[in-house]
């Protein structure tokens, strides 16, 4: 069936389907014929304004038409978006005579590299590396190194509490008690490993960092060996003109207790801005451990002695590396960690 009004619209959609060649193009024309607004809609919309004998013939056609034109439509965008995404695909492949383009590699953390460089001095020594739980007693964190718990010095550490007489570790010390009651003296062991506290984070400070943490329980063990393992220590990790210093300090875990300073590497002891004139840089502390620990773990301190030392990693990633913001080291900034590449 057709009209003369609807057959002029019908050739003159055929005709621009036949020339367009992009999928777009042919949307186009969907739109212009039978979209809300094209030809085909609007001539079927006036049908009352028509003469009645005129309405069945212009309907029907026009239908008929429009049909016909949607299956068109749809057969040539068909493939002209199949031809579309061939060209996109051969567009895509890549040249295989070019050179290879090398992918950017990761690079260790600078806490890990520092990490390791500690545990490697130490391991070198005989230290054996242990590891512990996060989450700790109370005990464990607290009362077996000599922390009661009206002891002031726990205030020190402002704790992550958690239920059931549990707790975020404070520090690493606590796998020194659990290693301690596994097993017999000799121990030597060094324990690196992640803590926490209830601090606010800035420059200097930070809810979670992390800790390596030495203990070495045997007969006739002294000061003299605490010194003398950690000035070899500070020469395999400052540089082999490395001196330290001990200062009185205090730790419930240790008696007697010292603070570790390193001669500034900076300035080889003449003053400078990191180690703030003074020519030391404090890198840990230290001291012989405590009676009441020994007691505490099964050991007798008549016949057996410890020493002990604690570190943070991040510490000493900041003074090894000229870093001024701990918050550098967690942030994640890939500007700032690719210069430890």
């Amino acid at each position: 069936m057709s009209h003369p009004r609807v057959d002029a619209i019908a050739r003159e959609a055929r005709e621009a389907v036949a020339s367009a060649s992009t999928a777009a193009a042919l949307e186009q024309i969907r739109v212009k014929y039978l979209g809300r607004q094209g030809a085909l809609t609007q001539l079927l919309r006036s049908l009352g304004t028509l003469p009645p004998d005129e309405r069945p013939l212009v309907g029907a056609a026009a239908n008929e038409a429009k049909r016909e034109l949607e299956a068109l439509v749809d057969g040539r965008l068909a493939a002209a978006q199949e031809s579309e995404r061939a060209r996109s695909r051969a567009a895509a492949r890549p040249d295989l005579t070019l050179p290879g383009r090398r992918p950017p590699l990761g690079v260790v953390h600078p806490l890990k590299r520092v990490e390791d460089e500690i545990i490697e001095v130490f391991a070198g020594l005989g230290f054996s590396v242990v590891e512990g739980p996060e989450i700790e007693t109370d005990y464990n964190n607290f009362e077996a190194l000599n922390f009661p718990k009206d002891h002031p010095a726990r205030d020190m550490q402002d704790t992550f509490f958690l239920p059931g007489d549990l707790l975020l570790r404070t520090h690493t010390s606590p796998v020194q008690i659990r290693t301690m009651q596994a097993s017999k003296p000799p121990v030597r062991v060094i324990v690196p490993g992640r803590v926490y506290r209830r601090d606010i984070a800035d420059a200097s400070h930070s809810p979670v960092f992390h800790q390596v943490e030495g203990l070495a329980v045997d007969r006739d063990i002294s000061m003299g060996d605490l010194k003398g393992t950690l000035e070899l220590f500070a020469r395999e990790l400052f540089g082999p003109r490395s001196k330290i210093r001990f200062r009185p300090s205090f730790f419930p875990f240790t008696e007697p207790s010292a603070e570790v300073d390193v001669l500034c590497f900076l300035c080889g002891g003449d003053g400078c801005r990191v180690c703030k004139q003074s020519g030391w840089l404090e890198i840990l502390g230290s001291g012989m451990v405590h009676p009441n620990v020994l007691r505490n773990v099964g050991y007798d301190p008549e016949e057996v002695t410890g020493w002990a030392f604690g570190m943070g990693v991040e510490r000493i990633a900041m003074l090894k590396y000229g870093v001024d913001d701990l918050r550098l080291f967690f942030e994640n900034d890939l500007r700032f960690l690719r210069q430890f590449a």
